[in-house]
């Protein structure tokens, strides 16, 4: 075959995600070479799809290689870790200084920044990019978070701008910043998802105990929800699980799923580095500490044998009030875990020297991917009102949402708390809220305890510098 450079950008990893971001980049106007390690799966692509647009296949690394144009743009769309290394390692002899390898998986940022540094050394630039909104979303337009050089995004920002999703006629994609920029926002993107996720699953649960209902019954109460301030991609497919029948019994379908969620580990990424970081993000935390506690099957039986698995009543006597209060908690905890991811990212950017920009990650958010909400408008306004806002929570519209429905937050966290109902995403939201907002924290005795037991120093409220005092005992000289 032909290897005379034609392609404008190239794809290696024909699996779903794959193939389906090259369809979208063909059916753009832009011509595609693919590889695949399975030839097979790239016979497939063109035999099925080869009409909306143009491809270029090879069965060879080198060819492929051989028929993108100058400098090249390379989209490895493969499993993270050890496999996107053995790719990129069969890729750099082949390919020349300038020339461009895109990961679009889910990679770890600190891998991305590795693989940068080390691909810079070689004139080979590295972009880590984030895409979100899954199948459907590559193939019809996701949300786009590249990161690497301004080089590359020279090159790779009018193809993927092409390719993105559109809100008000604006793509759903701009550059995020330097190194694993992209691959950071798009972890913390996935923090945020676990928390929303989490909470949605803890209203549905609130709605069934408190008020009898069915699933099909609760998917009507977040249908007419979506049509307010929680409108959102999840809370419609909420609706749209809760409706759903199973085919083989009539039940609901949601009554013969296994409850144990499942996780890919960005989840866990997003805690780790919030961590190391310093910054407190309760609700993701709590969010992915659930999925963990769901899965642990050896546990559960043990703990319902022990101690029972009766619950008391909830007070839905008013059914109005009660799905209004859980709404209302619900935007009010959603709101939290907005305002934990964004401070994430700011962190991130500072610690990296990144230079993000929050209130344009809230407008690349909007379309596209799995957490595009009515209200990332309203989080795009308040960075740009404020480019340098404390907390997402002090914005005068969030402030707002927050006063309005903290009276329900509080009794919908102490309603389910009293029935033995867990509420920890809802709880934990609530808490950090009355955290950050109270006069003087209890984090005064630590730091006494710490200076007794470690003479670790402590600060004063009415003077600088560090003190200690010379307890009387054995003080234990470790560490907290």
């Amino acid at each position: 075959m032909s290897t005379e450079p034609s392609a404008t950008i190239g794809v290696t990893g024909l699996a779903v995600m794959g193939r389906n971001l090259a369809r979208n980049l063909a059916r753009n106007g832009h011509t595609v070479a693919l590889h695949n390690r399975t030839h097979a799966r790239t016979e497939s692509l063109v035999a099925e799809h080869g009409d909306e647009g143009t491809f270029v296949p090879s069965e060879r690394l080198e060819d492929f290689v051989a028929s993108i144009e100058q400098p090249r743009a390379i989209i490895v769309m493969v499993k993270a870790g050890a496999p996107t290394d053995a790719v990129i390692d069969e890729l750099v002899p082949l390919l020349d200084e300038g020339d461009i390898i895109v990961d679009c998986g889910n990679a770890h940022y600190a891998d991305t920044r590795r693989r940068e540094q080390q691909l810079s050394d070689k004139g080979i630039h590295f972009v880590g990019c984030g895409v979100s909104g899954g199948e459907e979303g590559a193939l019809n337009g996701p949300s786009i978070m590249p990161g690497g050089s301004r080089h590359a995004w020279d090159r790779l920002g009018p193809i993927f701008r092409s390719i993105a999703a559109e809100v008000d006629g604006e793509p759903c994609c701009v550059h995020v910043g330097p190194d694993g920029a992209g691959h950071f926002v798009k972890m913390v993107h996935n923090g945020i998802e676990y928390a929303d996720m989490q909470l949605i699953a803890e209203a549905y649960d609130l709605l069934r105990e408190g008020l009898g209902a069915t699933p099909a019954e609760i998917a009507d109460i977040f249908r007419t929800w979506n049509e307010g301030d929680l409108e959102s991609f999840l809370i419609e497919i909420t609706a749209v699980v809760l409706a759903q029948e199973d085919a083989d019994t009539g039940t609901p379908f949601v009554d013969v799923v296994v409850d144990q969620a499942e996780q890919k580990g960005t989840g866990r990424w997003t805690v780790q580095s919030a961590l190391d970081l310093g910054v407190p993000i309760t609700g993701i935390a709590e969010a992915t500490f659930a999925r963990a506690l769901s899965s642990h099957a050896e546990q559960r039986g043990p703990a319902r044998d022990a101690f029972g698995t009766e619950t008391g009543e909830l007070d839905a006597s008013d059914r109005d009030e009660y799905i209004e209060n859980v709404r209302l908690a619900l935007y009010a905890s959603k709101v939290v875990a907005y305002a934990q991811g964004f401070d994430q990212i700011k962190a991130g950017s500072v610690e990296y020297d990144w230079d993000v920009d929050p209130g344009a990650m809230a407008m690349i958010w909007r379309g596209g991917c799995i957490i595009r909400a009515r209200f990332l408008d309203r989080i795009h306004d308040a960075y740009t009102d404020d480019p340098d806002l404390p907390s997402l929570l002090v914005a005068p519209y969030f402030a707002d949402a927050v006063r309005n429905g903290l009276d329900a937050w509080r009794q919908v966290v102490s309603q389910a708390s009293l029935a033995g109902i867990p509420v920890p995403a809802f709880a934990s939201s609530l808490s950090y809220f009355d955290g950050l907002r109270r006069e003087r924290l209890p984090a005064a005795l630590i730091q006494g305890l710490r200076d007794n037991f470690g003479a670790h120093t402590y600060r004063r409220i009415d003077r600088d510098g560090m003190f200690h005092i010379e307890w009387a005992g054995d003080a234990l000289q470790h560490d907290a």
